[in-house]
């Protein structure tokens, strides 16, 4: 072979060898960063289920029990303020703060199950089972897709720190995602009050 062919093969196959892996790298962060923003979305899915439910839930126990005021609105403000988290919440967003309404949302809908057992209709009600019943479903729910948003994290974390591909991360702008962790707040049981 001629040597001045090879003074131009090799770098130019050096050359396509790292647009290759460039291209590869940039093709499977772009994959990763969309399974983070779909597990996500499925995370906020669930939890739109369960403020969905919540407004049934309390019309169904009004409809059934007449008591404390108060509980039904700490229902509803707490479905409020989680609803207003979850907008600011996300894979680069204050989930934190999200987690901290979700633990205030539990609380006040365990309160009001609270309040619930005290009327023995309510509790035999079809509606009100069902509803509960659907309630903790979605809570399961919530606790897969947040367990599923997690993995999702790790191994798009993985591709961005690990060499090469935290060169081509670096280059392309991808960053690390932050974990879905629980708030200080849900380390501890709510109180509930029959008073």
């Amino acid at each position: 072979m001629n040597k001045s062919v090879l003074l131009w093969a090799i770098p130019l196959g050096l050359l396509v060898l790292l647009v290759w892996n460039a291209a590869a790298s940039y093709n499977g962060l772009v994959a990763s960063d969309e399974g983070v923003e779909a597990a996500w979305a499925d995370v906020e899915a669930q939890y739109q289920r369960r403020f969905d439910l919540i407004p049934n839930l309390v019309e169904t126990v009004q409809g059934y029990a007449d008591f404390e005021q108060g509980t039904l609105v700490a229902v509803t403000e707490a479905r409020a303020a989680a609803l207003g988290a979850m907008k600011q919440a996300g894979p680069d967003g204050d989930n934190a703060a999200f987690d901290r309404q979700n633990t205030v949302v539990a609380g006040a809908l365990r309160g009001l199950m609270g309040y619930a057992e005290q009327y023995p209709d309510l509790k035999a009600n079809e509606n009100f089972r069902d509803l509960q019943a659907q309630l903790e479903g979605t809570e399961n729910r919530i606790t897969v897709a947040r367990t599923r948003y997690n993995e999702v994290v790790k191994k798009h974390n993985g591709k961005v720190r690990r060499f090469p591909g935290s060169l081509w991360a670096g280059a392309f702008g991808f960053e690390s995602k932050s974990y879905f962790e629980s708030a200080d707040a849900a380390a501890e049981a709510p109180q509930v009050s029959f008073e």
